[in-house]
């Protein structure tokens, strides 16, 4: 078998990091490469790079600055040519100042600003800069941790508006994408995958409303997600699949 080559960008906590965990159980890539931008919160990641030396690669970098961007691309180019699968999981829900809105007098324009800086605007630079190496003659992935309230569809309560509207305009720009390298890389499946709620510290100041059942653990979202990313085919090109295997509406 070749081997296999695997990016995970937001790898140093939360579902980042449990897809790095359950990828190396699962023992499909030959290497994962793994981005952290603050090395203060990366250590169970390092943890896990000792653990596994031969298998992982910490590379450091802020996806919402285009120039870090370039040379992660860079640095994975010095040792593999190629990509089999991408998963950004980078975003934000809260940070610092930063809540979600609960009507339109809460909005912020710096706040807004925010949302957009981190959950879309990285994906369509990482499809930009990443096409290189994930166009080849094998199947590869390119997918990004989306959100059901970014479904303009499906939005029936309203509120959230930074966090809706950058999630639909991530949700856009994936369809974009999807469209682009159905041109020009062939053999790229493009995916959003809804993770449900998951016990992070994204989800972690809303979780009273969510019933236990449907709170779910690192593991159990990353192998839910998993699960349908290796039951991937070229049908499934431009969709976007919640946690459960269901498409959801854009």
């Amino acid at each position: 078998m070749s081997d296999k080559y695997c990016l995970i960008l937001g790898a140093s906590q939360g579902i980042g990091l449990g897809f790095v965990k359950q990828l190396i159980k699962e023992q499909n890539y030959t290497t994962i490469y793994t981005v952290y931008r603050n090395q203060n919160t990366a250590q169970e990641l390092f943890n896990l790079q000792k653990e596994y030396p031969h298998n992982i690669v910490c590379l450091q970098g802020d996806i919402t600055q285009e120039k870090d961007i370039v040379n992660i691309v860079e640095k994975i180019k010095s040792t593999a040519n190629k990509l089999h699968l991408v998963i950004n999981c980078v975003g934000i829900l809260h940070e610092e100042e930063i809540e979600p809105e609960k009507s339109l007098k809460h909005i912020n324009n710096d706040n807004l600003l925010r949302y957009f800086q981190v959950n879309s605007i990285p994906t369509v630079l990482l499809a930009k800069h990443l096409l290189i190496l994930l166009k080849h003659s094998e199947i590869s992935i390119f997918t990004t941790i989306s959100a059901k309230v970014g479904s303009i569809e499906d939005n029936y309560l309203g509120g959230w508006y930074g966090y809706r509207a950058s999630k639909s305009a991530l949700n856009m720009f994936l369809k974009n994408i999807a469209i682009e390298y159905n041109r020009v890389s062939k053999k790229t499946i493009v995916v959003a995958l809804h993770p449900g709620t998951t016990d992070t510290k994204l989800s972690k100041p809303f979780q009273g409303n969510v019933v236990p059942e449907k709170l779910f653990s690192v593991e159990r979202c990353t192998s839910q997600l998993l699960s349908i990313i290796n039951a991937l085919n070229k049908d499934d090109h431009g969709k976007f699949f919640s946690w459960d295997g269901s498409i959801l509406p854009w």
